[in-house]
């Protein structure tokens, strides 16, 4: 699996994350999430083309997978849970990850910042749960191919979510989360307020080149 350029790993704070600092002065820092099974390399792809000013920061998502999988969960996976996570479920890792966040970033010696994030399937999931949970925290929020999960609604408010830019990315032809239950979740994203750009492509569960494209203009804006 690739990985960027001068991209260092590293395990501390209780977790392991890649991280990417650039040549002069952060204006922005970048969180990447993976999705099920994917680990700290997996995002890195969706870094091509955007800003040289990103602090970038992939964390490992913190349970293994079952012993046939490879990778990590942002969820511990118990009996009877194989089903899409729940709020409740992600809420450890989402209150973890901005702790992470802001621990990484002292140590780099950058003062701790509003977020840009980008997420793909669980991990996409992940993202809106920073939102509905830290949205004075997040300033732009791109959504690949997820959902917001089971009890996430119950945290949406008109207006909560007025001053975050949200991206959302999903295929007509997911069979492993649908276009419907995407759009459904735009629609809850839209009526706290988001400023949402969504772009839809006739494709599976990845990302087309389409909206490749589209993400990279999304993180380029200002």
């Amino acid at each position: 699996m690739p990985i960027a350029n001068n991209s260092i790993l590293k395990e501390e704070f209780d977790w392991a994350f890649r991280f990417k600092l650039p040549e002069k002065n952060p204006s922005r820092v970048l969180l990447l999430l993976h999705g099920w099974t994917g680990d700290e390399r997996s995002m890195w792809q969706f870094t091509q083309n955007i800003p040289s000013d990103y602090a970038i920061i992939a964390p490992r998502a913190p349970y293994d997978t079952p012993l046939d999988k490879k990778g990590y969960s942002w969820r511990e996976i118990k009996a009877n849970t194989w089903g899409a996570p729940t709020l409740a479920e992600l809420r450890f890792a989402a209150d973890g990850l901005i702790t992470l966040v802001d621990k990484w970033l002292v140590s780099v010696k950058i003062a701790p910042a509003s977020l840009d994030v980008v997420g793909f399937s669980q991990g996409g999931a992940l993202a809106t749960t920073l939102a509905s949970l830290h949205p004075e925290r997040m300033r732009k929020v791109a959504i690949l191919s997820g959902f917001i999960p089971a009890g996430g609604e119950a945290l949406l408010s008109p207006n909560l979510l007025d001053d975050i830019h949200f991206f959302w990315a999903h295929g007509s032809e997911d069979d492993v989360i649908s276009l419907e239950r995407g759009l459904a979740s735009v629609a809850l994203l839209k009526d706290s307020g988001a400023d949402l750009r969504l772009c839809k492509a006739k494709i599976g569960h990845r990302v087309s080149r389409e909206c490749r494209y589209a993400l990279n203009d999304f993180l380029n804006a200002a």
